[in-house]
Formats: C-alpha cells, structure tokens, sequence
C-alpha cells in the first residue's frame, strides 16, 4: 500500500509552490504536471549565460516523496541532457539529493546532502550550478565525464563535448519556440525576476489540504482551513 502524504508534505509545497509563482527565481521554472496533484512537478531550466548551456531550454520532472520535506525529492530530465552527472534515462544524480548518510565510497559529505531545511530553489539553482560545473568524481556518465575532462584539460581544443552540448541546447531553442516559451539569452535577462500575469483561474491551495489527499487524523487537524485560507489570491501563473 503506497504511503499516504504527510500533511507537513501538503502544507510545505503548497506553500513553495505559491511563492515561486509570485516571486520567479531567475534560472528555471516550474508548473504542477497536474492541477489536482502537489507532488508533481515540471520544470523548465535556462542554460546559464556565458557558459556552454547560454540558451539552453531543459525540461525535467520532479518527483516529491509523501514525506518531503524530511526525503529529497527526484529529477529526472525529460530533455536529453549530455551531462556528466545525468544518467541515460534522464535521472539526475546530486548531492543534495541523496538522503544524509555517512557514505565514505561516495566521496559526499554528510553535509552536502538532503537536510529538510533544503527547498525546491536551493535545489534548482544548484542544478543550474552543476550544469557548467559537473561533479566527475562519482559520474552518473563515464563517457560524458572522460569527454569533459579531455575538452577541460585541453582547455576547450578538444570539442567532442562542446558540440554535443551546442546540438542539445539548439534542439532546446526550437522545443522552446514550440511552447511559446522565451529564453533569456544575456545575464540580464537571465537574471531578471518577471512578473507573473494574473492567471484566468487561480489555483485555490485550500484544496490540497483536506479534498484530494487521505491523511491521517492528526494531519488534518493541523491543515486546518483558517490557517491557510488564502481564497483566490493563489499567485499560481503560467509558467
């Protein structure tokens, strides 16, 4: 029997998911996969400016747990992504993904992984950090980890990786022209916090507490309507 949701789990991404509507993060943005459904996400990344990826239209799908935030949720790439630490299939391997243990054969720290104080904007934007800045000591990718390293120890003369990664972010251009989606392009563009239009129906977040989710007892009686009662005023935008 799946576990049910937590109503922590409920309140904490309802709550996310609010402010990133109203307030974008430069760098990526997210929409539910379905309105009835918290703990599914999509998520658009923008290549950063000024590195391999300037341009670059990344889909992904993120996964949250019914416990989240206290287990870290999963990304998979839905975009194909050459990447030393992406795996064929699409997942992304990160530290601040991976649960805390104490794992000396993984080279991470205890510290550099999943702590519940992490949200989904730590976690992106240190996706957007790792794309021009892969980990290669435990790849989820030999083959893209021993190219990058020929095209970094070479100072870029090597460019069997500089033009895999140009393909794929020109592939993300036209993907990007389909969904009517804007890249930006120059880092003031890429940093600029746009506003989000009003939405032609606002998402009512009450309705994640009590109507789709069977929680338990003492959950309910935490999520109570009075405390979160934000009415129409959800922030929820187009992404």
């Amino acid at each position: 029997m799946a576990q049910q949701p937590t109503g922590s789990a409920v309140r904490a991404l309802a709550l996310e998911y609010k402010s990133l509507q109203e307030e974008p993060v430069e760098g990526f943005r997210v929409k539910l996969a379905r309105e009835d459904n918290l703990f599914e996400w999509e998520v658009a990344i923008f290549g950063p400016p000024e590195t391999l990826y300037q341009g670059g239209y990344f889909k992904a799908h993120m996964k949250f747990p019914p416990d989240y935030p206290y287990s870290p949720p999963s990304i998979r790439f839905l975009t194909k992504v050459w990447h030393p630490n992406v795996y064929e299939n699409g997942d992304l391997c990160i530290s601040i993904l991976h649960p805390p243990v104490d794992d000396p054969q993984s080279g991470e720290l205890p510290c550099e992984r999943w702590n519940p104080t992490q949200n989904v904007r730590t976690i992106l934007l240190s996706v957007i950090s790792l794309l021009n800045e892969p980990n290669t000591f435990s790849p989820a990718n030999v083959d893209a980890s021993v190219m990058y390293r020929r095209w970094k120890d070479s100072k870029g003369k090597d460019k069997e990786y500089e033009n895999i990664i140009r393909r794929q972010v020109s592939g993300g251009r036209a993907e990007a022209e389909k969904d009517g989606v804007v890249i930006p392009m120059t880092l003031e563009d890429y940093c600029i916090k746009t506003k989000v239009r009003a939405p032609e129906a606002a998402l009512d977040m009450t309705d994640f507490y009590v109507d789709d989710y069977d929680l338990e007892d003492d959950d309910l009686e935490m999520s109570g309507d009075d405390e979160y009662d934000d009415g129409d005023d959800s922030g929820n935008g187009e992404s």
